[in-house]
């Protein structure tokens, strides 16, 4: 394996081992042991869940490519995931909020394992068929969990703040060290076992299973609007009149679409930017490296949310545009350094420079969710919060729907200068959003004086 490469990864660990052994009492918050049993039971559930789409991510694209398809029938079976998230999503989000979180994650883990099965079919049907299923699943794992979550967290009566904790924690090992040993694994399952590119995904279907476990028997039932007599109609006119009534959900919601767009598509970019002539790559370690440098984000993001003084809405402003910075590289690479159309044994110039850039671009995804997790928690109603949340992924599985079909439509550099406009706008309703995000306060102090203006006559 090329040196370049761990050089980056060992780079990103040093850092990464440094930060963490150098927080101080300032980074870090005192909770109760009432708490800590809660976030450990919900870090090892998401850590569980997250191993089973982390497992997936590296060789979805290239167990299709093994199958024999092409790059505009790979395009095709994404639109199918994101498609069927957007449109039964929402569905299912409300349901959540109606039938119950808890069954929500359930759910989840049967649809993502059903999921993994049809990939050992290499029928385009059967595969279309476990796309459809994996889009559903993907609407309930970014939405379910984190609403039972905040629900719960709150029955419980622990302290606001401390639900930060558990969004950074989440993130860094969920979508950090957890995904980390997903690429490894992953990497020893298929290149140094040679058990196939199906190996990942029959390994995610045990932890979706033992995960599904644990939720059955430790987790209790929440559910968000109390109301039995709405149907799904009534819920989705109630979060649609929540997001458009109130400018602080809506550039919530636009800021989410934008950016995980960006990263969606950026997840189906990666793989022929740093490989132009199908040179061969190591998947899983890179895929390592990047949630080595998400890790990185999510260990910044926990310093920052710990200290009062650090506004999650202001320096999300500057996260947004270094990613933004971040996704110009392969156009500025390509433009400074003419393409090769030869296949190369070794990594190319352009190559490094784009799998640093890419890495950055990583750790800022890394500072972001916990980060939007916080915000949503602030500004979204619970009663509604899953149905919220899944309308946050219309317009966002719209965006990457379109990226998608017109995939041979355009080269891969217009694809990476549209993701960096997008997330340009984002940094500007980041900003938008942190200049009314004070507001509230004036305007209800307000509409309450009138209130009480309004009923001195009833009290005289």
């Amino acid at each position: 394996m090329e040196m370049f490469y761990y050089l980056v990864f060992g780079g990103l660990g040093a850092v990464v081992a440094a930060l963490e052994l150098s927080k101080t009492s300032k980074d870090r918050t005192n909770t109760s042991s009432a708490f800590n049993s809660f976030k450990n039971n919900y870090l090892l559930v998401y850590s569980l869940m997250m191993a089973g789409d982390w497992l997936q991510g590296p060789y979805v694209y290239y167990l299709y490519r093994q199958y024999g398809f092409g790059k505009g029938d790979i395009g095709q079976l994404f639109i199918a995931g994101f498609g069927s998230s957007m449109l039964f999503g929402t569905i299912v989000g409300s349901l959540a909020d109606k039938q119950g979180r808890k069954r929500a994650c359930v759910t989840y883990c049967i649809a993502y394992i059903l999921s993994c099965i049809t990939k050992h079919s290499p029928q385009y049907k059967i595969l279309m068929l476990g796309r459809v299923l994996g889009g559903i699943a993907t609407s309930l794992l970014f939405s379910a969990f984190e609403s039972w979550l905040v629900a719960e967290h709150n029955k419980r009566g622990f302290e606001q703040q401390w639900l930060s904790i558990t969004f950074s924690k989440a993130v860094f090992l969920g979508n950090g060290l957890v995904a980390i040993v997903a690429g490894l694994f992953g990497n020893l399952l298929v290149d140094t076992l040679s058990l196939g590119p199906v190996a990942p995904f029959d390994a995610a279907s045990c932890f979706l299973a033992i995960g599904m476990a644990i939720i059955l028997s430790s987790w209790t039932e929440n559910y968000g609007d109390p109301s039995e007599s709405k149907d799904l109609l009534t819920q989705f006119k109630g979060a649609a009149v929540a997001i458009a009534s109130d400018e602080k959900i809506a550039l919530l919601g636009a800021i989410q679409s934008l950016f995980e767009g960006s990263m969606y598509t950026f997840v189906f970019l990666w793989t022929p930017a740093l490989s132009p002539n199908e040179e061969e790559i190591p998947h899983g370690f890179i895929f390592a490296t990047f949630m080595l440098a998400s890790m990185l984000g999510s260990s910044l993001a926990s310093r920052l949310m710990a200290r009062s003084s650090a506004r999650v809405e202001s320096y999300m402003q500057i996260v947004f545009a270094v990613s933004a910075a971040s996704l110009l590289l392969p156009i500025v690479s390509n433009f400074l350094v003419t393409p090769s159309k030869v296949k190369s044994r070794s990594i190319s110039l352009t190559g490094c420079i784009q799998l640093l850039g890419f890495c950055v671009f990583e750790a800022c995804v890394g500072i972001f969710w916990p980060s939007i997790m916080k915000m949503r928690s602030q500004y979204i109603p619970e009663e509604s919060r899953s149905t919220i949340m899944n309308f946050f992924r219309i317009p966002l599985n719209i965006f990457v729907c379109i990226v998608l079909y017109n995939v041979d439509a355009f080269p891969i550099t217009i694809m990476f200068g549209m993701c960096s406009i997008f997330l340009f706008v984002a940094c500007f309703l980041q900003r938008r959003l942190m200049v009314i995000s004070d507001k509230p306060k004036t305007v209800d102090w307000a509409s309450s004086k009138e209130k009480d203006t309004e009923a001195e006559p009833l009290n005289i």
